[in-house]
């Protein structure tokens, strides 16, 4: 299992922070989800490397911006 770190953009409340939970909960292999709205944050742990362009992607449906990995 590994855990990677993204900066996301926009988040700013408690409902952002699920909004992206939920997308990038949905995808295959992601095993656990943070989103920390106060800082940007936005970190997955999976149980195979997860590619960015599919994160960047459930962020996106989400509403936000992903910055890259932090």
């Amino acid at each position: 299992m590994s855990d990677v770190v993204y900066s996301v953009s926009g988040m700013s409340c408690g409902h952002c922070e699920s909004a992206v939970t939920r997308e990038v909960t949905a995808i295959p292999g992601v095993t656990s989800v943070t989103a920390v709205a106060s800082t940007g944050l936005l970190t997955i742990g999976s149980d195979q490397p997860v590619d960015d362009e599919t994160v960047r992607a459930a962020v996106d449906e989400a509403g936000y911006e992903l910055v890259g990995r932090a």
